[in-house]
């Protein structure tokens, strides 16, 4: 079989496996995860045409993760991420998710909240185009076209595969809860788990491969947005005064060509 052939047949298979998710690359798990994946390619592949740069998004309003490529923005972004801390990961004995409130509640005091809409919903609003909602409804997103920063495909989300889109928390709450959050009080680690700084839609899969994995661990497998999700993981360091592994310093700041 010619290799055209086989990826037509690979291309499929996928389909009929994963209807809600278009232009993988592979249906294996593992085709979405380490950092030495490489960033989809090809007519699937989306465009960056609804993302937004991070270091034009501070608060995380606006929608995407678009690429950071001038060397300008790039030299801007380590200036940024030179600015994180550093500490040795500590336990994660007491970690609980309800230790940051239940998910996804809308009375924490970020961007975004105490509008009658829950967190999850607001960022499939946020980040998704033609967007639509249940009847009677200006809130319960039941479908959308997401463009996923994390693989660089367009994800067609319909509410009744809703595991296709996950909302990932870019710094995870239980590396928050190992870097410093376990001494916080519960108003603010409800905030770090409902920022929309700290919230973006993605596939599923790849945000099930992330885990709670810092940087240096685990990157997006679209090579072209390593630099960005870098950005907006030390955005979100920095606006709650937690600090990172050296590790994963390193690899952010590589991300952005140190």
């Amino acid at each position: 079989m010619t290799k055209l052939g086989d990826r037509i047949v690979r291309a499929l298979a996928c389909s009929l496996v994963l209807p809600g998710v278009l232009g993988l690359a592979a249906c294996d798990p593992s085709a979405v995860g380490g950092p030495q994946d490489e960033a989809p390619t090809g007519p699937s592949a989306s465009s960056d045409g609804h993302g937004t740069s991070p270091l034009d998004n501070p608060d995380g309003t606006k929608p995407g993760l678009a690429p950071l490529t001038s060397e300008a923005d790039r030299k801007a972004a380590l200036d940024l991420i030179g600015k994180v801390a550093t500490k040795g990961r500590g336990p994660k004995t007491g970690y609980d998710r309800d230790e940051f409130g239940y998910a996804w509640l809308d009375t924490a005091d970020v961007p975004l909240s105490r509008n009658g809409c829950d967190t999850r919903n607001d960022v499939l609003k946020r980040d998704g185009r033609d967007v639509t909602f249940r009847s009677g409804s200006d809130c319960v997103v039941v479908g959308m076209a997401l463009d996923d920063p994390y693989t660089g495909t367009t994800i067609d989300f319909r509410k009744e595969e809703a595991m296709a889109v996950q909302i990932d928390h870019v710094m995870p709450l239980s590396y928050d809860w190992q870097m410093g959050a376990a001494r916080w009080n519960e108003g603010k680690r409800r905030q770090i788990a409902n920022d929309p700084l700290n919230l973006l839609p993605v596939e599923g899969r790849a945000n099930s491969a992330k885990s709670d994995s810092g940087p240096a661990s685990w990157l997006p497998p679209n090579k072209r947005i390593r630099c960005s999700y870098a950005v907006r993981f030390a955005q979100v360091a920095l606006k709650y005064d937690l600090p990172v592994t050296a590790p994963d310093k390193r690899t952010m700041q590589q991300q952005c060509g140190s």
